[in-house]
């Protein structure tokens, strides 16, 4: 299961990344916030790959953190770039997103 997530959230990085790239220009103009979402991006795509390892070496603890914190951290970071106003309650999960992404490194060290 965690090997098809890894992959799917591989390949919604790659096309969140290219409309961020191309297409949200169109609606966001804060470089700060286009900035923003190239980081979500970025991270959700290394940690796709992340995901695929903890998947390989079958490391449920890797796994759960690494979904838990892609989906924290980048997703919550796509929501408030594209209406800050409607998903500020979601500030404080950027930050657990990332506790996750760590801790998903640390669980896969240790395995």
């Amino acid at each position: 299961m965690y090997w098809t997530l890894a992959c799917l959230y591989g390949a919604s990085a790659v096309g969140l990344g290219a409309f961020g790239a191309h297409g949200l220009k169109k609606v966001v103009s804060d470089p700060a916030k286009i900035a923003n979402w190239s980081t979500a991006a970025h991270y959700q795509l290394v940690h796709s790959v992340a995901l695929l390892v903890a998947a390989q070496v079958q490391n449920p603890i890797s796994d759960v953190l690494f979904t838990t914190g892609m989906t924290f951290f980048s997703g919550s970071l796509y929501l408030l770039v594209l209406n800050p106003a409607r998903f500020r309650f979601l500030g404080p999960v950027t930050p657990l997103g990332g506790l996750c992404l760590i801790g998903g490194w640390v669980a896969l060290a240790l395995k």
